[in-house]
């Protein structure tokens, strides 16, 4: 408060009428002990640690970029994105699981179901992922003469990773659950990036050839690394939190909500990461590099989106458990507009230094800022609509989600298969933004369906409620 006084003296006063309340509104969710505040503040630390992340994994990649070079930059990138995106998805939807149940078997007491949760998706996703791993060993055994041969050593390391991955996004999912937001995503937007590139550097100097299976080896490292100590972390609070008991299993109650929301959320990282990997089918290694530097750059916007995601869902399940629908309807509405204004913001920002930036990994990639302007427009799009995919999803409606990121993604794929071979890289970046577009109407049309809930960031999305009413 000492802080706010000080600001309001200080500055003039067009300028203190317009930072005053939005510092009140950062001191309130501080300080504040209720469940939105809680929510705020998840969403403030998640931010935080997001922008740290961007500008960790930034530097990381223009180093990693002129170590490399183009080329073989591109193959690590190209790898890496299948490493995980392959990870993620052989949790089978059980990350987020996690999240759905355990705040509602907190609020009931239920202890011997937390406990049986939290084991079960992490011997789950172990045994996935591994089984994953053994057979894409097979897959590239029989399939070798139809790969690159510079594609055929990282992708074995990769395959290796897979498991720490799948661990690493259960921990990640119940450290949220539980509404530590540092525990959940420091490990694997700061310190694995950073672990990454301290292994490669001290590998480079140690004498290790500057190419994509020394970056694959020091991101094997640092998975692993970082993994540990987040499992290591989560069930030393977990105890702490929980006493020690029996536990209940429900498995096949959990596999039924995890299968649809293993589809969703499948489909929506399919869209966020296809156009790299279509990319990398269509073209040489030295334009995936350029692709993904343009679209890593133009990803410090997607933190917004992230950071609210983070925080809303625990918030999203707690209110739909307590039935009380105009309330679910005000929050909703603010999670877009948490999401909506900073994004515009924080794209327009680094649109505006765009070009410096990307010269950073060398000379070759500016040619990649015409991309970022492209898929602004999509992360714009997406961003007007806010964490819809979440809110459908604790409510219950994860069936009609699975449909809608169906139609998203094969939009996706139909624009990427029709637009590269046409444009190139511009193609990719079209298809990508227009993949967005096409998820954030259906996004849209569905929640306000639905639940009657208009998701908009120019809409009061209590429209329809008092429409009923008068």
């Amino acid at each position: 408060m000492a802080f706010i006084e000080t600001a309001e003296r200080l500055l003039p006063s067009g300028l203190r009428a317009v930072v005053t309340p939005l510092l009140r509104k950062v001191s309130a969710a501080i300080t504040g002990d209720g469940e939105k505040a809680a929510a705020q503040r998840m969403a403030l630390t998640a931010f935080v640690i997001r922008v740290v992340s961007a500008a960790i994994a930034f530097v990381s990649q223009i180093i990693q970029a002129r170590i490399m070079g183009e080329f073989q930059y591109g193959i690590f990138v190209f790898v890496w994105v299948m490493v995980v995106l392959f990870g993620n998805l052989s949790c089978l939807g059980f990350h987020s699981t996690v999240i759905r149940f355990l705040p509602q078997y907190r609020a009931v007491g239920a202890l011997d179901e937390i406990r049986g949760l939290t084991v079960t998706v992490r011997i789950f996703a172990m045994l996935s992922a591994s089984a994953l791993a053994v057979a894409g060993y097979i897959g590239i055994t029989l399939f070798s003469a139809s790969i690159e041969t510079y594609y055929a050593v990282p992708l074995f390391l990769g395959l290796f990773t897979l498991p720490m991955i799948a661990l690493g996004d259960v921990l990640d999912g119940t450290a949220r659950a539980n509404s530590w937001a540092v525990t959940a995503l420091s490990p694997t937007y700061i310190i694995r990036p950073t672990l990454i590139l301290v292994f490669m550097l001290i590998a480079v100097h140690s004498g290790a050839a500057h190419t994509a299976e020394t970056a694959m080896l020091a991101a094997l490292a640092a998975t692993y690394v970082t993994t540990l100590g987040q499992f290591l972390t989560v069930t030393w609070r977990l105890g702490r939190r929980y006493i020690r008991g029996a536990m209940k299993i429900d498995f096949f109650g959990w596999l039924r909500f995890a299968v649809p929301i293993f589809l969703i959320e499948g489909f929506s990282f399919l869209l966020t990461n296809s156009d790299v990997i279509v990319v990398g089918l269509y073209l040489d290694p030295d334009h995936v590099a350029i692709y993904f530097a343009a679209t890593k750059t133009m990803a410090m916007v997607q933190f917004v989106y992230f950071s609210v995601k983070a925080a809303a869902a625990p918030r999203f399940s707690a209110m739909i458990a307590e039935n009380d629908m105009r309330a679910l309807a005000g929050f909703a509405g603010e999670t877009v507009r948490w999401t909506f204004w900073p994004s515009l913001a924080v794209g327009l920002a680094v649109l505006a230094v765009g070009e410096p930036l990307l010269s950073l990994f060398g000379p070759a990639f500016t040619a990649g800022y015409v991309l970022m302007a492209i898929l602004f427009a999509g992360i714009l799009c997406k961003a007007m609509i806010g964490p819809g995919e979440v809110l459908l999803t604790m409510a219950g409606r994860q069936k009609l989600c699975v449909v809608l990121y169906a139609g998203a993604l094969s939009a996706n794929i139909l624009l990427n298969i029709t637009l590269i071979p046409l444009f190139g890289l511009v193609g990719a970046a079209s298809a990508a933004a227009g993949a967005m577009m096409v998820e954030a109407l259906l996004l849209h049309i569905a929640v306000r369906r639905s639940l009657g809930i208009v998701l908009f960031a120019f809409a009061d999305p209590l429209a329809l409620f008092k429409t009923k009413v008068a």
